[in-house]
């Protein structure tokens, strides 16, 4: 047999010597290893946090100089933005028919909206009005999903609220007219234009103007029928009763269909009450309950009203100025100088009624406090109206009408002062002279008057006229003459004049052209301008800019600041 062929050099293989280890030995290898594994797991450790800070530091490296860029690139990101805006607004075409004609692109939306009126709804747990300005979307999915705004109430981008409080600015750069009620042209609202809207939100506080006309008429015929420098008139009495009867008629169902109003449409409530004009009609349902008692026949009521009348009629009134003169006197945005406007006297006028009330119930005392009240509230309107400060809004050029408010407050005062003191004295004529020199210099300007729409509320532009033909009979009784009765005759046929007219177009609006109260658009304005002359990209660019100057500036001076120390260091020790 030959052994050279199973040797094993020749058959290219190795042997491994194996031999039992011990278990001591076996025990100090597997340390060895567990050792050397916590090492190696220590080791990666330590290595990923090396790595983790260094990715750190590059972020924040990358950080601030993607921070420092130069205000040109700045600007043109700006610029592109704003141009990809301006190309979204272009395709969101307007139409009229609702907030911001999204009926082009969103045309099952909007149709999904009309008819719907609950934004202006009183608030419930179940139903949170949003604004009607759908969320911004990129160009891209403008023709795709429908907004999700379009939910209870077109859920805004801005977060805005129907509800919030509107700024009085915005009523002024929003709208126009003689009451500001008159949309401009590039002006959005919150609801449909082309539909009729429910009666309850087309009613307007500004209704209560026709009580303050009706229930001013009953008290000057009262006075004509009873005054001794009328008394060759022989002027029967079964006037101011029926005057009275229509004034109380019309004050009852003014006052439940409003109230109707505040039950069901709370928020548009809101809505008047924030507007600069309507703010002061508030005051007109409990003036006109004054006016009611104080011109009350002699059949109905022979001897003088409880004072307890007083107190209920004049505590809303008062609870209204102190909310409405704080908010003249501690300068907020909605200071004197920002609101003023000749409705204003409104406020100012239920001083006056209240002290003549007050004087004809018996309290003396708290007439006096209501007239210095209002007599130096007065003084203050007159002469805010009178000098336009550079600070205010300006005026709507169509707002001329309201200007025969400014006749109303000196006549009543100088009526409120008589029967206070019982005198026609000095100061009483003070305020009658103011109020007649005003009421004539309105009169040589009667075109003021004329080219506007009729308005509801142009019936509280009648009682100014009484209260100073009421005025004008108190001076012919303590200045008999034929120039003062005259004067006197010629004022009350002016004023019982317009009120017909008045009372006749009021008539004809309601039954035959149907056009008394038409959509009542000043209530649907949004609280901030939503336009493509809007400036919000100039503002961005600012912002901008103020924030890439922040950065470098902080930078350099942390540089100055180690720079500083560096320098401190070394000469200590060049010293030591």
């Amino acid at each position: 047999m030959d052994t050279r062929a199973t040797s094993p050099n020749s058959l290219g293989t190795h042997f491994v010597d194996i031999h039992e280890v011990p278990e001591e030995e076996e025990e100090e290898e597997e340390e060895e290893g567990t050792q050397a594994t916590k090492m190696a797991e220590k080791t990666e450790k330590r290595l990923t946090k090396l790595t983790k800070t260094r990715e750190a530091k590059r972020q924040q490296r990358s950080t601030t100089l993607s921070r420092q860029v130069s205000l040109e690139t700045g600007f043109s990101v700006l610029n592109k933005e704003s141009k990809a805006k301006d190309d979204q607004r272009k395709m969101l075409s307007r139409n009229g028919k609702s907030f911001g004609g999204f009926g082009s692109v969103h045309s099952g939306g909007v149709e999904g909206r009309r008819g719907d009126f609950s934004i202006f709804r009183t608030k419930s747990g179940l139903l949170k009005q949003n604004t009607l300005l759908p969320a911004k979307k990129e160009s891209g999915e403008l023709g795709g999903q429908r907004n999700d705004g379009f939910g209870l109430g077109f859920g805004g981008a801005e977060g805005e609220s129907v509800n919030t409080s509107v700024p009085a600015g915005r009523y002024f750069a929003a709208l126009s007219g003689p009451e500001l009620d008159q949309v401009k042209d590039y002006e959005d609202i919150l609801l449909p234009k082309d539909e009729t809207w429910p009666f309850l939100l087309r009613f307007p506080i500004g209704c209560f103007g026709i009580c303050l006309g009706l229930s001013s008429q009953a008290i000057l015929w009262r006075s004509l029928s009873t005054s001794p420098s009328t008394q060759f008139l022989h002027i029967p009495p079964h006037i101011n009763f029926s005057l009275w009867l229509l004034a109380l008629l019309v004050l009852l169902l003014v006052s439940t269909t409003y109230f109707l109003k505040c039950i069901f449409y709370f928020e548009a409530v809101k809505r008047e009450y924030f507007h600069p004009v309507r703010v002061n009609f508030f005051f007109a349902p409990w003036i006109v309950c004054m006016f009611l008692v104080i011109g009350v026949p002699p059949k109905i009521c022979p001897s003088a009203p409880h004072p307890a009348i007083w107190c209920v009629f004049m505590a809303p009134i008062f609870f209204l100025e102190l909310k409405i003169y704080g908010q003249w006197l501690s300068g907020g945005k909605r200071r004197l100088c920002k609101v003023a406007n000749p409705s204003s006297h409104l406020s100012v006028v239920g001083n006056f009624i209240g002290a003549i009330l007050a004087a004809k119930v018996g309290w003396v005392e708290p007439a006096k406090f209501l007239w210095a009240v209002g007599f130096a509230h007065y003084l203050v309107v007159f002469v805010t109206l009178y000098q336009r400060l550079p600070t205010s809004e300006a005026l709507p050029k169509e707002l001329h009408p309201v200007y025969s408010m400014f006749i109303a407050a000196p006549s009543a005062a100088s009526v409120a002062w008589e029967g206070i003191y019982g005198d026609f004295d000095g100061l009483s004529r003070t305020c009658y002279f103011i109020a007649l020199f005003l009421y004539v210099s309105l009169v040589v300007r009667i075109n003021f008057f004329w080219g506007f729409r009729f308005s509801v509320a142009w019936w509280s532009y009648t009682f100014p006229m009484t209260t100073a033909s009421l005025a004008t009979i108190k001076y012919a009784e303590h200045v008999p003459s034929d120039i003062t009765k005259g004067l006197a005759l010629i004022l009350s046929f002016m004023s019982s004049a317009m009120v017909c007219v008045l009372l006749v177009s009021t008539l004809l609006h309601a039954f035959v052209w149907h056009t008394l109260f038409p959509n009542d658009l000043a209530i649907a304005i949004t609280k901030r301008r939503h336009g493509k002359d809007q400036k919000k990209p100039i503002k961005r660019a600012y912002d901008l800019r103020r924030w890439t100057k922040t950065p470098l500036s902080l930078v350099s001076s942390l540089t100055k600041h180690s720079s500083g120390n560096k320098d401190s260091d070394e000469q200590k020790e060049a010293e030591n």
